[in-house]
């Protein structure tokens, strides 16, 4: 029994560790905890000398607490409850919606914009659901919006908060695949805007096919109109071509063509910004009329928070500032903003200073135990044990990724985000980064997965927390009168389904076109370029030629550990290489 538990202690590990999870214990705990027992347990049966946890120490300080990259949790963190606490959501759903709203689902493409620039500003799923929840979910279900299609949108508009930067979720996958944040940022601007775009067209496809599921805004609703009662729209229209001529222009006079994508989005997208919001404040100071109401509103509800996206994020990706840098500049630009629309209270700057507080406290715990559970892990080889069991996986490259697809897409139905990126990438990490493949590409393609384990049914957070605010029982409409349904659990788990099946589309898109994934590969060091039919033609090649004569070959292949590398040694060594 002793000679099987020794042989066998990384697949023991592992499974108590999901036994523990699956009982309920909280995460923190349950990784630490296995550590520790397995730890003690390793030096019982002489798997590890005593000394072993004295690695521990530098693992959790020198790891953990000196991490200037973790800084920038808090920072993101904070900026974005202050942007959605002082009512940036509300103004956005409201001015989008007036805007969008002539056109049949307009307000459910409203939801999916400003999902996608509370995403960029508060990269929190919770609040942007909540937020969207309680704001434009009456407003839908008001004007006879379907409860599948208005709880759906919702939910997977919110969830975009993991993809698009500045995502907590890139910060903590950069930490543990040991990355920079800045590129993985850049790896995923484009998926993200992408994924944007995918859901927009599933809103089309509903109003061409059930129109009636998604009706305009009838005209005594459309509040921003002129005095001769038309819509300002063209007014809006030249505001917008001159803006984008600007940008356009200042692209390619001012910035070299070899430029990176995301790079050049983002600074001209920022001179864009800025030109519109000049022209509004002259317009505004001189009162000249140039622009109609709705052109005004949009552009001071829009550029503010753009602006503020587009400076974070430009400056993380030209290098002038590190993530957490950038993250400082996005908190205190978030508090100016609130201050200058006289939003800014001591009861808000308390309520986001605890929120931040307690979501920091929370990663920071897992991110202790998970430490303490890689230390005993990786020191009974379990790391090596999870690399053989992926590696010789048939297919290669192709069947590694599918797998690791299929897996996560699994765990998220039990696991969140953080528990994955804390437990699951770093195992395996260093097994797609052995097999060649590019580990910013790779970190995007599972925060895309990752994604999804908000939306599934039924365990989805996202679905969770439009059930927190979407009504559960008959109401009266103060603004109509009239009595409204309520929203059932089933309507919503329904409405989640197709919006799944997108982001699992998303994850088919990134990997037949690894381009989208978008970063100075040379800079990261992460591997060549990934190309899926290459893979597809070696993995023939390997299995047609040398692939029989491998399993002979493969146990002479590593040398023999010396006598005095013992478990402690090694244990120490992965501890320092981590």
């Amino acid at each position: 029994m002793t000679e099987f538990i020794i042989a066998n202690m990384a697949p023991i590990i592992f499974g108590s560790l999901v036994v523990f999870l699956l009982l309920g214990f909280p995460v923190a705990f349950s990784l630490g905890a296995n550590g520790i027992i397995f730890g003690w347990l390793g030096i019982e049966l002489g798997l590890f000398h005593p000394a072993f946890f004295q690695a521990l120490p530098e693992r959790i300080f020198g790891g953990i607490m000196s991490n200037d990259t973790l800084m920038a949790i808090p920072f993101f963190t904070f900026m974005g409850l202050i942007l959605e606490r002082s009512g940036m959501a509300e103004d956005l759903l409201d001015t989008i919606g007036q805007l969008f709203g002539p056109i049949r689902g307009g307000i459910a493409y409203a939801v999916v914009l400003v999902g996608a620039m509370l995403a960029a500003t508060t990269g929190v799923v919770a609040a942007s659901v909540i937020s969207m929840g309680l704001i434009s979910l009456p407003i839908m279900l008001r004007y006879g919006y379907d409860r599948r299609l208005a709880s759906g949108v919702i939910a997977a508009s919110g969830t975009l908060a993991q993809i698009i930067p500045p995502s907590l979720v890139l910060i903590i996958m950069a930490d543990q695949l040991g990355k920079s944040v800045g590129d993985m940022y850049k790896g995923a601007f484009v998926p993200g805007f992408v994924l944007t775009g995918l859901y927009l067209l599933y809103v089309i496809a509903v109003t061409l096919v059930r129109p009636n599921w998604a009706p305009a805004l009838p005209v005594e609703a459309r509040v921003f109109r002129e005095p001769n009662g038309k819509s300002g729209n063209v007014s809006l229209l030249v505001l917008a071509v001159v803006s984008v001529a600007a940008a356009v222009t200042f692209g390619k006079l001012a910035l070299a063509p070899d430029r990176a994508l995301d790079e050049t989005i983002v600074i001209t997208s920022l001179v864009g910004v800025a030109v519109a919001f000049t022209l509004a404040v002259i317009n505004k100071l001189l009162n000249i009329h140039l622009l109609s109401r709705i052109a005004e509103r949009v552009t001071f509800v829009l550029i503010p928070p753009l602006g503020l996206i587009f400076l974070v994020l430009g400056t993380i990706f030209l290098g002038v500032a590190t993530p957490t840098e950038g993250g400082a500049m996005g908190a205190t630009g978030a508090l100016l903003m609130a201050l200058a629309r006289r939003r800014l209270t001591w009861s808000l700057t308390r309520q986001a200073m605890d929120s931040t507080a307690k979501l920091t406290t929370f990663v920071v715990f897992i991110l202790v135990g998970a430490r303490v559970f890689s230390l005993t892990f990786y020191g009974v080889d379990g790391h090596k044990w999870v690399e053989h069991l992926l590696t010789d996986l048939p297919g290669g490259q192709v069947g590694f990724l599918v797998v690791v697809n299929i897996l996560v897409f699994v765990l998220a139905f039990f696991l969140d985000f953080f528990e994955l990126s804390f437990i699951v990438v770093p195992l395996l990490g260093p097994v797609a980064d052995k097999l060649g493949i590019d580990l910013i590409w790779f970190g995007v393609l599972l925060a895309v997965n990752m994604q999804t384990s908000f939306m599934h049914p039924p365990f989805g957070f996202a679905l969770f927390y439009l059930r927190s605010v979407a009504p559960s029982t008959r109401y009266k409409d103060v603004h109509s009168g009239k009595v409204t349904e309520p929203v059932t659990t089933g309507q919503i788990y329904w409405g989640a389904i197709p919006f799944v099946l997108i982001q699992i589309i998303m994850i088919g898109l990134v990997i037949a076109f690894p381009q989208l994934v978008g970063h100075d590969k040379d800079a990261a060091a992460g591997g060549p370029d990934i190309d899926i039919m290459q893979m597809i033609q070696e993995d023939a090649q390997k299995s047609e030629g040398g692939a029989p004569a491998a399993p002979e070959s493969t146990p002479a292949q590593p040398a023999p550990p010396p006598a005095s590398d013992d478990a402690i040694t090694r244990a120490l060594k992965d501890a320092d290489k981590k």
